[in-house]
């Protein structure tokens, strides 16, 4: 929202805690219905629509993939075209259009092939052409659904508190943990509840309880449409970037003089919703965009950049180590999805008469993460806050040092289970009980409420406030290169350690293997760049720091860390 030449701002009237009820309550059964959709899928294409497996995991990668970049897109969109409320609500609608469409693949026979009594048989026959269309249909929804809202729903409900307030910079922290409590709650029951019902009840119902709870979400996100702080579109923010880097570059012959402040063209900001930024003096190179000589003009943005826009572009030039330092990191978390589910299969998983699907046992991370947040939120924080006189009671780069920290120390559980787990398994020919991985998992969910929780604050607190959608999607670009990343070290490992027999760290028998060995290293990759991850510290500064003020989190970082 822009004013005109000499006419005050209008101001926004910021409801907060009033619009939570129905932004939480949206993202929760919002959640409640992607997980409990996704989280099986590789089960479901196997055995509902008889693909190989190779296929099977093909697909899922694939899309997977396109899922976590798609939200760069939706961001573009809804910075220079939509606003939030606009993606965020088309979003929501075609989340729950593609999630009937897989549930129709279920429950009517003629869009999913014959059920196959012994999958890899002759009788077996794979999906149609149409059917499989019909699949990749309800797909393509889910991607356009995520990519609106994953960069929207937590800067949208952000953007209903008012940061220039002490009581709105509280609200939006809240928000983050309490966000993330109802993500792992939804996570624990689609985990738990939902896909038992897919596995022993009915696939057409374990699909169809998903698609009712998008459409609660769709039902809580419309409900408060008329108490929503709704920010218009302002173009687009790359553009901004761009003409940034033109405008320095075409200057680049100029030097800073020493009085610097009277040459930089910094006329009132016409933004209602961007904090006014002070200049800082790092990446002076680009403060030169600012520098008004005699023949610039105002108009022309591509020669003469004002300060706002500059420190804008500085804020994410100084994001980007810091999020390339989260991709290393989350290479440990989504080991837990992974090899630790393996592990489970090889071990004693009985619960007395009752026996754990192995892939529950990421419910015990998910529990961690959910006892721990309003811990934080309402003990540790105010705790913190006294102690250290700090508002968010220790900082971002804080938090997250001490996720990586815990993620090591989780890799280091990992193996030295595992390395025990083998021990038996070849010598005493027992299973050691799967209970003994609930340390490892315990640890990656207290490393998760650190460490990811405050990757995402940090994006979306120090990202400029237009630019909070783009901060959105980071984090799930992340992600993306976290499992690529994990993807690659499995091939490379496998290759090179694939001697003799025994010599190869990840065979397919892991009693054969050297798994802990994988585990280490991950750690050690961790470790170094926790090193890279202090320098960054060290040298970064918060949005909104002048000259006068240089983040110090490096040492306090080690002290907290150690």
């Amino acid at each position: 929202m822009k004013m005109e030449e000499g006419k005050e701002a209008p101001k926004i009237l910021h409801r907060g805690w009033k619009a939570m009820p129905y932004i939480i309550g949206n993202e929760t059964f919002e959640k409640l219905g992607t997980v409990g959709l996704t989280s099986n899928l590789v089960v479901y294409l196997t055995t509902v629509f008889n693909m190989k497996h190779v296929s099977a995991i093909l697909l899922l990668n694939v899309w997977s993939g396109t899922t976590n970049f798609s939200p760069l897109l939706g961001a573009f969109l809804s910075d220079a075209c939509y606003g939030r409320y606009k993606t965020h609500g088309f979003a929501c609608i075609a989340s729950f259009t593609g999630m009937f469409a897989m549930t129709l693949t279920a429950a009517v026979p003629t869009l999913h092939p014959h059920h196959c009594a012994q999958l890899g048989s002759e009788m077996c026959t794979g999906p149609t052409t149409s059917q499989l269309a019909f699949l990749l249909f309800g797909f393509s929804l889910l991607v356009v659904g995520a990519g609106g809202i994953r960069p929207c729903n937590l800067a949208f409900g952000a953007d209903q508190f008012n940061p220039e307030t002490e009581s709105g910079r509280r609200g939006i922290n809240s928000f983050f943990n309490w966000y993330y409590f109802t993500f792992t709650f939804a996570m624990m029951i689609s985990l738990t509840v939902v896909v038992y019902i897919q596995d022993k009840v009915s696939w057409a119902l374990g699909l169809g309880i998903p698609t009712l709870m998008m459409l609660f979400s769709c039902a809580f996100f419309f409900i408060g449409s008329s108490i929503y702080v709704k920010i218009a579109p302002e173009g687009s923010a790359f553009t901004g970037i761009a003409q940034v880097i033109v405008a320095a570059f075409r200057k680049r012959n100029l030097t800073l003089p020493d009085e610097l402040k009277p040459m930089l063209f910094d006329p009132p900001g016409t933004n209602v919703l961007n904090v006014k930024l002070q200049l800082t003096n790092q990446f002076s190179f680009l403060t030169k965009a600012a520098i008004q000589t005699s023949s610039d003009s105002a108009v022309d943005r591509w020669r003469l950049c004002n300060v706002q826009q500059v420190e804008e572009v500085k804020c994410l030039l100084r994001v980007v180590p810091i999020w390339a330092s989260g991709i290393i990191y989350n290479v440990a978390v989504v080991q837990q999805t992974t090899y630790a589910i393996l592990q489970a299969m090889k071990m004693n998983r009985h619960l007395g008469r009752f026996e754990i699907p192995p892939g529950s046992f990421n419910v015990f991370s998910m529990l961690m993460l959910t006892l721990w947040l309003p811990v934080y939120d309402r003990l540790v924080m105010p705790w913190a806050r006294r102690a250290t006189g700090k508002e968010e009671g220790i900082t971002l780069l804080q938090r997250m040092g001490t996720g990586m920290v815990i993620a090591i120390l989780a890799m280091v559980v990992a193996g030295l289970v595992e390395s025990k787990r083998r021990v038996l398994a070849i010598t005493d020919q027992q299973a050691m009980s799967a209970f003994w991985l609930v340390p490892q998992f315990c640890l990656t969910g207290l490393s998760e409420a650190l460490g990811v929780i405050g990757q995402i604050e940090l994006y979306y607190k120090q990202f400029p406030e237009n630019m909070r959608s783009v901060a959105g999607s980071l984090f799930f670009l992340g992600m993306a290169g976290a499992n690529y990343l994990s993807a690659l070290m499995v091939a490379v490992v496998h290759s090179a350690s694939g001697g003799g027999h025994g010599a190869n760290w990840l065979p397919d028998d892991l009693d054969h293997g050297r798994l802990d060995y994988f585990y280490y290293t991950i750690g050690v990759m961790v470790l170094v760049n926790l090193v890279y991850f202090l320098a960054c510290a060290r040298w970064y500064v918060y949005k909104g720091e002048g000259n006068h003020e240089v983040a110090t989190d490096f040492t306090e970082l080690k002290e907290t860390s150690v």
